[in-house]
């Protein structure tokens, strides 16, 4: 289970490095599809199976759709790809300061401590992220709406940005 978790938390870092130096919004949703996928698989090792599922779904069914509109509006004729030396240096970068922070952390931190959300089987009734999911409806509901309209506003300033004066794919809208 440990190699299956540090396979997981190294396909995130990597799908997070991969949408932070991409120029193109076409390779950057490839990579936070990556990203998201592992990350909900770290999740899922570490107990929480509802909530990445649930995770994974909001996260595909709405905000892919932003990066849809975005790469449909910005079209570049040539798009700057992973093997380019500016996104090659890019690439190089983060992952030399990720690496660091890393070093950094263990040895500060004296390791990692591993815990999962069902540990102590014992004492609970439900399973943590289902009651975690529960507490944020009971308490949450403004700050949930109050996400909802800041999502609605970045979705038009997104597609305001990428408009730009007729020249890209979709010149009607």
């Amino acid at each position: 289970m440990a190699y299956l978790m540090l396979l997981f938390l190294s396909g995130l870092v990597l799908g997070l490095v991969a949408v932070a130096s991409n120029p193109a919004p076409y390779f950057a949703a490839l990579g936070l599809v990556m990203a998201a996928g592992l990350g909900c698989g770290v999740l899922l090792g570490c107990g929480g199976s509802f909530l990445s599922l649930v995770l994974f779904l909001i996260y595909l069914g709405g905000m892919l759709v932003v990066f849809a509109y975005s790469a449909a509006l910005a079209a570049e004729p040539y798009p700057a790809s992973w093997g380019d030396r500016t996104v090659a240096g890019y690439v190089a970068f983060y992952l030399v300061l990720v690496s660091g922070g890393f070093w950094w952390l263990v040895e500060e931190g004296g390791g990692f401590c591993w815990s999962l959300v069902d540990e102590f089987k014992d004492f609970i009734v439900v399973r943590g992220d289902m009651a975690g999911v529960a507490l944020m409806y009971s308490f949450g509901g403004g700050m949930l709406i109050l996400s909802a309209w800041v999502l609605l506003l970045a979705l038009f300033v997104v597609l305001e940005l990428t408009r730009g004066r007729s020249r890209g794919t979709l010149r009607a809208v």
